[in-house]
């Protein structure tokens, strides 16, 4: 468990931040498997929906945010996406809470799809924190930022599990939480031996100070690891 007391709560793959009344995910990447050419894919907007409608009820958040990559083509919209978004947006509007969307480096098409509040980075209420992807290296000052764009999981017992990586003080004087990706498609780079130079996000600039996370169902908690320079030892 990081020494340090978080004022964020990793909730399955989102991040609940609640003094800012928010809750973030990230990489949502939907249409992924509409893009994927498969003869019968995955509804993966119906599943989006169902586990973030699930979140919702449990943390009631004010403000949604979306950390980059809400949609995974770069070049067109697969058949189905904009009704996929359109359940997404209802989805959070029904909960009572605003979406915010940072966009991310899959996002090319997302102003022409989504006409809701977007931001290359978003301050959340609490005054402290800002969301945005990830790829590229942020413009605001903050004390934490909150990404996604590496689709992290950790390796445990030949199993690999989506993950969240804390990293306090590693950015600038700035705490990092990186997210795991919010699609259940993502396979996700095993970090367990990853360096600064395998991560695609400039905000990991020392991967051996980032505590991993995983997400316990039965116990309904987060569990905490190591920071990774001990976990390469220990897994």
């Amino acid at each position: 468990m990081p020494d340090v007391d978080l004022p964020v709560s990793p909730v399955e793959r989102a991040l609940s931040v609640p003094a800012a009344d928010a809750l973030v995910v990230a990489d949502v990447h939907l249409g992924r498997a509409a893009d994927s050419s498969v003869d019968a894919p995955i509804d993966d907007g119906g599943d989006v929906r169902d586990r973030l409608a699930s979140l919702l009820e449990r943390t009631d958040p004010a403000t949604v945010v979306v950390a980059g990559d809400l949609l995974h083509s770069f070049g067109r919209l697969p058949r189905g996406v904009e009704r996929d978004l359109e359940a997404l947006e209802d989805c959070v509007a029904d909960a009572g809470a605003d979406l915010v969307v940072t966009p991310g480096n899959h996002d090319a098409m997302l102003e022409s799809a989504f006409d809701g509040e977007r931001a290359p980075e978003y301050r959340l209420a609490d005054g402290e924190t800002v969301v945005c992807h990830g790829h590229e290296r942020p413009e605001t000052e903050a004390s934490r930022y909150i990404i996604g764009h590496d689709h992290p999981a950790l390796s445990v017992d030949g199993r690999k599990l989506p993950c969240f990586l804390y990293g306090p003080d590693v950015y600038e004087g700035a705490d990092v939480i990186v997210c795991p990706a919010f699609t259940t498609l993502a396979a996700g780079a095993t970090v367990n031996g990853m360096r600064a130079r395998d991560f695609q996000s400039p905000l990991v600039a020392d991967a051996d100070r980032f505590h991993p996370a995983v997400w316990d169902d039965s116990s309904g908690e987060p569990l905490w690891f190591p920071p990774l320079g001990e976990c390469r030892r220990l897994l």
